[in-house]
Formats: C-alpha cells, sequence, structure tokens
C-alpha cells in the first residue's frame, strides 16, 4: 500500500479539487452544513489527517488511561483536602464542586489533547470541562466521504471515521439514568452564550439529537426558568442538560446562570458534564500526576502510561521540586531551561496566556515567570516542552488559490464516559493548536 499521504496529494486534480472552483463549493458546502467557526469555515484544508490501526490502538489504551485516572482524581480530592488543594480550585469553584450532582462519572465528555508521533505519543492537556467540536468532526467527515477524491482514494485504501455525535448522545443519555432520570426519552437543552462562535455546533447537535429521537433545544443560560420544582428552556420542561457553557463563567456571570445552577443543586435536572468535572480539567491534573508525593494514587500501568505520555508539570511557585531524580528549586529549574518550558494559566482555553519559553527571550521569560509569581499561589503551572508533529497539507484562502503548508497537527482523542470514540484534530501554522487562535481542523481517517 502506498503512503496515504502521497496518495491522496496525487489523486488532487488541477481542474477539480484544486481549481478556484473547486475550492470555493467546497467552501460552499461546508457553510451550507454548518461547519463555521464565526465567519470562517472550520476546514480550509483539503487533506484528512490519516492515522493506522495501529496508531488508534496506542492512541486509544493512553486516552483512556487517562480518562480513568481524571474520574479518580476527581473523586479522590471530594475526601482529601491536600490533593483537593493542589488542584489549585478557587473558594468560588469549590462551593459548584462540592455540589453532588446525583451520579458518579464527573466527565461526561473528556478531550486529550495531544501529538502523535511515530514513535511516541505526547500529552498537552487534558480538557474534562466541556470539550467543542464533535459535532463539526462527524459532519466534516461526511463531507469529505462525499468527495471524489475520496471515491478515487477508496481505490486502493479501506479507511473508516467515527460517530462522534451518535457516540456523545450514548453518553449523555446513560448518564442520564445513572442520574435517575426515567423521562422516555428525556427533553434534552444545550446550554450556552448566544454569541459564541461555535452556536452552528449546537444546531448541528439539535438536529441529530432530535432525528434520533431526542428533543433537544439549544439555548442561552438567560433562557432558562427554575422555579424550585422544574427547569424550563423555551416553554418546555428540561430533563439533561449538555452543559457547554464553562463554570469560570457561570461563576462570572452568576445571575444569568442561577436558574441552572439552582436546578443542579435541587437535582431537578441531570447537568452533563458535572460541576465536579472542573477538578481533572486544571491544568494542575498534570503537576498532581508527575509528582511523587501522589505515587500511591495509581497502579503501575498508569504509572506506566503517566511516565510515556505526561509531561512534567509543576504548580508555579517558590519551592523546592524533585525532576530527573534530584531535588532543586523549582525558579531555578524553568529559569535555566527556558527553551525546555512552557507557562500556562491553570484554568483558561483556546491558547490565553501561553507563554512558550523557546520561543521568548530569556528576559522577557522571566519576566513572564515574576508576574505569574505576584498571582495566588494555583494560578499557574510551568510544564516540561512535549515533542510536536508537522505534516503538509493543501490549504485555500478566501479567494480559493491553494498553497502547500508546513502546519502543526494536535490529535485530540474524545472520551464519552471513558471510552474514544474519534478525534478532534486542530492544523496550525504556530506553536498552538486552537481553533480559538485562527488554527483549523480536519477529520481523522483510520487506514485499516
Amino acid at each position: 500500500m502506498t503512503d496515504p499521504i502521497e496518495a491522496w496529494h496525487g489523486l488532487l486534480r488541477t481542474g477539480e479539487e484544486l481549481s478556484r472552483k473547486g475550492v470555493l463549493e467546497f467552501a460552499g458546502a461546508m457553510r451550507a452544513r454548518k461547519l463555521t467557526f464565526g465567519d470562517r469555515v472550520h476546514c480550509p484544508f483539503l487533506r484528512p489527517f490519516f492515522l493506522s490501526a495501529a496508531d488508534e490502538a496506542r492512541v486509544r489504551r493512553a486516552a483512556e488511561t487517562m480518562g480513568a485516572i481524571g474520574e479518580r482524581v476527581a473523586h479522590e480530592a471530594i475526601a482529601s483536602r491536600p490533593l483537593f488543594d493542589q488542584l489549585g480550585v478557587t473558594e468560588a469553584e469549590e462551593r459548584l464542586v462540592r455540589i453532588d450532582p446525583g451520579y458518579a462519572i464527573a466527565s461526561t465528555a473528556s478531550r486529550v489533547d495531544a501529538f502523535l508521533l511515530p514513535a511516541g505519543l505526547h500529552f498537552a492537556e487534558y480538557n474534562a470541562e466541556s470539550p467543542a467540536g464533535p459535532g463539526y468532526t462527524q459532519r466534516l467527515a461526511e463531507l469529505f466521504e462525499t468527495l471524489p477524491v475520496m471515491a478515487r482514494f477508496r481505490e486502493s485504501h479501506q479507511v473508516r471515521s467515527h460517530q462522534t455525535i451518535d457516540a456523545l448522545l450514548t453518553a449523555l443519555l446513560q448518564s442520564y439514568r445513572e442520574w435517575g432520570g426515567t423521562a422516555q426519552p428525556p427533553t434534552l437543552a444545550i446550554v450556552d452564550w448566544r454569541n459564541v462562535p461555535t452556536w452552528t455546533e449546537f444546531e448541528i447537535l439539535r438536529d441529530a439529537f432530535a432525528a434520533a429521537g431526542v428533543p433537544a433545544v439549544v439555548c442561552d443560560p438567560r433562557d432558562l426558568e427554575f422555579d424550585g420544582r422544574v427547569l424550563r428552556a423555551q416553554g418546555q420542561v428540561i430533563d439533561l442538560v449538555y452543559r457547554r457553557v464553562l463554570i469560570n463563567d457561570i461563576l462570572a456571570r452568576a445571575d444569568e446562570c442561577a436558574a441552572l445552577v439552582g436546578a443542579y443543586e435541587a437535582r431537578a435536572v441531570c447537568v452533563a458534564n458535572t460541576f465536579r468535572c472542573k477538578l481533572p480539567h486544571k491544568k494542575a491534573l498534570f503537576a498532581v500526576l508527575t509528582d511523587p508525593a501522589n505515587a500511591r494514587l495509581f497502579s503501575p500501568m498508569e504509572h506506566a502510561v503517566i511516565a510515556a505520555h505526561v509531561p512534567w508539570t509543576r504548580v508555579l511557585a517558590d519551592v523546592a521540586t524533585e525532576k530527573d531524580g534530584l531535588e532543586a528549586s523549582l525558579l531555578a529549574i524553568v529559569r535555566r531551561g527556558r527553551e525546555t518550558f512552557v507557562l500556562k494559566p491553570n484554568d483558561e482555553y483556546g491558547g490565553t496566556g501561553v507563554t512558550l519559553g523557546w520561543e521568548t527571550s530569556a528576559g522577557d521569560w522571566d519576566a513572564a515567570l515574576d508576574a505569574a509569581l505576584r498571582d495566588p499561589k494555583g494560578t499557574w503551572i510551568v510544564q516540561e516542552r512535549i515533542p510536536v508533529r508537522r505534516e503538509v497539507f493543501p490549504q485555500f484562502d478566501a479567494l480559493g488559490d491553494v498553497t502547500m503548508r508546513d502546519v502543526l497537527v494536535d490529535l485530540a482523542p474524545y472520551l464519552f464516559r471513558g471510552r474514544m470514540m474519534g478525534y478532534l484534530i486542530r492544523l496550525s501554522a504556530t506553536g498552538l493548536a486552537n481553533v480559538t487562535s485562527g488554527g483549523g481542523q480536519v477529520p481523522a481517517f483510520v487506514v485499516d
């Protein structure tokens, strides 16, 4: 079998897929399917990402182990004040986290952001709260399935993709049943702010859920009404909330989210993900995993996964720490090792506030560390640099012109109640791979 990347590129035709007409038709097909992020199309690329069945097997083992570890840390932290504090949870967050959600699993849907290399798999972070993209992911793969180039490709390659929408809905319904829900079917609300750029994905999911027999509405938290007994949206009683509004926003706009929080606390509605997902969602989770002080929490197999896939991470503070079997000042380690460390907020998304030491001067790196140290402890983490993957993709611009671009490739496996069921693949020309900061998405296909 020929290399799938070379084979695909060789099948792209100048007068068809690579022509301005072909590109603009492809972009138009995305818009028709609501595959947009704000005003731009989600996928300005003319090739999917390919991985082998062997790649998928090793990604599955590591990602599902990561999901199980995240759930255990969430469970243990509720009963362990020292572990709870290691994660850097604020007082306001703690009030929400301490509310009993009525069922055990913290993250119905989660995602491991990673880089897949021929000889390794390296995790960048664990998104345990409310990962975007499963609707976009499946619909984008379905669009690529309709392309003539895919038909030509299938003549010599057997490929498959994952049904991320179906897997998400199954997981949401399982969490609802675990919570004790009895409605057949439950009425589901997808809840986030009306002006978010991912609103089109919510519409994709709403329509897909309804087609599967589960009535769904998309609404803003301000549209919710709670009378002390039932939660309503758009006049309908809501049984199950697929929460896409982030806990940070719930705290920042408490009055506007009071109905959601009140119904959650009263057990009037099942909410997924629960507020307890905040515990493994903190980037300090990796500090918990790589600190020998917490070794008792993990099995030998889990220790092997952590050692192979999780980068050395610490909460930034003026303390002594252990690295490579030696104890030293954490600040001394990260100051002299600037080119091998990244500074991240413990709780942000979309690349906000991230400083890559290897792209920063020594003076600016020291200044960034000093500024971070002035914030309350637990606000920032430092993490060892990990290897990244780069590939060449044909990328088109707004005019329909195509160029071959060398880009960063971030592979992020989705976990639905701990089972891996597909990937978000993000491409970027910068050191940060995320759609929020200007990257793009492509579907993933497994080549069997």
